[in-house]
């Protein structure tokens, strides 16, 4: 028993020498090529893919040069030359990063020394970091005129996020090694220009992505892919995002020109940049996402009735009420689309009689598949008004009765337009008359298309019989 515990204690002084005696440390320089694959929701997977020539046997190496945000317990390490012979003993996460506040820290309690102009020094204890405080002959200072110098660095600061593996490895070769790992602080979103035409029937879309690193690392000349779609997290409530300030710095447009190819991919849409890209820290970048000319547009005004009114305002005539502007946009390839749009915000422009283009409107779009339609909502029509005046409400008999509404609406511009109404109707109900033929989209809804002549008016007048 003794003998055997001999053996053991032996063997485990040797290979704790033996990981000191051969510790490494594999930095940026050794990078040989860097992919990064970043979701909407403030997440990138990054595949980072370094040569260097590891040690055989048990040894520590330090992986520099990681995101400031990355997860640790995402962390994949495999080498691409020998997938057997390599295995991770023990991972460590150094993120207690060198800065003058931490080196101050670490010498709350010991002697440092306060240099005057004149070359001289004091010995000092520096008692707290804030003021800073400190004990010089047996005397409190708060604060002090002198420069301050600490006789070594401390323990336990790197001056870059650092993973530290302990590996057991085979090869003694030179290799090339992969670590993958999850990391926040780097999202991308959507953003669209549409221009329409003088006639309002037609538009050019150009489509942008914006990328916003703060993970606090830069990934040089790397493969790019972007996953669109809503990817479920599991939410841990015990752990928190560092709070970082950051300040967010202009992107080179000089590489704009390239596209995105679209693949389906799980139950998302994966865009996979044509070419490579470096993505600094701290900065937003923006790239070309798609563009297509002469995009076909439907516009459309639209009249919406109260949707409470049956319930909660009987007999009370409503007030006027806005005519909304909207567009409507099948995403086909016969519009020269046809490609899955991620998430994002429309913003429309168009040019005025002088010609410069003037923004008249923005809207969100949600992921829209290919062959569906987009509705942007532009704002409110400004030269064309409605009114809707409850002209008569009976009781016919228990639970049953007649209500007469009219709808004016009025025109105020030099070209004739087209309204739609949308009305709506509770309970159990049937038209009994109308001006203007309707349509029955949903269960409770009427739907009019009204002809307004240019500066003029129409009526749109209909009764209905409801049972609740």
């Amino acid at each position: 028993m003794k003998r055997t515990m001999a053996i053991v204690l032996t063997l485990a002084t040797s290979l704790a020498s033996g990981a000191e005696a051969a510790q490494l440390a594999v930095g940026r320089d050794a990078q040989k090529d860097v992919m990064v694959t970043i979701y909407n929701g403030n997440l990138g997977l990054v595949k980072d893919v370094r040569e260097t020539r590891l040690p055989t046997g048990l040894h520590e190496t330090e992986f520099t040069d990681v995101a400031a945000q990355i997860d640790p317990t995402t962390v994949h390490l495999k080498s691409l030359t020998d997938p057997a012979g390599l295995r991770i003993l023990e991972q460590n996460y150094e993120y207690d990063l060198l800065s003058s506040q931490k080196l101050m820290e670490k010498y709350v309690g010991r002697m440092v020394r306060l240099y005057n102009t004149d070359g001289t020094y004091l010995e000092a204890k520096l008692l707290s970091t804030a003021g800073p405080v400190f004990e010089i002959n047996g005397q409190i200072h708060l604060g002090h005129n002198g420069r301050l110098v600490l006789p070594s660095l401390p323990e336990n600061l790197v001056s870059k996020p650092t993973l530290v593996w302990l590996l057991r490895n085979a090869l003694a070769g030179p290799q090339r090694v992969e670590a993958s790992y999850l990391t926040g602080g780097i999202t991308w979103k959507a953003d669209y220009v549409l221009v329409l035409n003088p006639a309002d029937t037609k538009a050019d879309v150009t489509g942008w992505v914006t990328i916003d690193n703060r993970s606090g690392a830069t990934y040089g000349n790397a493969a790019l892919k972007l996953v669109a779609g809503d990817v479920n997290r599991a939410v841990d409530g015990r752990r928190s995002q560092r709070a970082m300030e950051i300040a967010t710095k202009a992107a080179s447009m000089a590489e704009a020109a390239r596209d995105f190819k679209s693949e389906g991919f799980f139950e998302y849409h994966l865009y996979t940049l044509d070419g490579r890209t470096t993505i600094k820290d701290n900065q937003t970048k923006q790239l070309t996402l798609m563009a297509a000319g002469d995009v076909p547009v439907v516009k459309q005004l639209i009249y919406y009735g109260a949707q409470d009114y049956y319930r909660t305002s009987y007999g009370v005539p409503m007030s006027n009420q806005k005519i909304g502007v909207y567009f409507d946009i099948k995403n086909s390839k016969d519009n020269r689309l046809g490609v899955p749009l991620p998430k994002g915000k429309v913003r429309v422009y168009k040019a005025d009689a002088s010609g410069s283009q003037q923004f008249v409107g923005e809207d969100w779009i949600d992921h829209t598949p290919k062959d569906e339609r987009v509705k942007i909502k532009m704002g409110d029509a400004f030269d064309l008004v409605g009114e809707r005046t409850q002209k008569e409400w009976r009781k016919i008999a228990s639970n049953l009765y007649e209500v007469e509404w009219e709808i004016s609406l009025r025109n105020h511009k030099k070209e004739d337009q087209t309204v739609t109404v949308i009305e709506p109707v509770p309970g159990d109900w049937q038209v009994l008359t109308s001006t203007h033929a309707w349509e029955k989209p949903e269960a409770h809804t009427l739907k009019f298309q009204v002809p307004v002549p240019k500066e003029g008016a129409s009526k749109l007048t209909y009764r209905v019989r409801l049972r609740f």
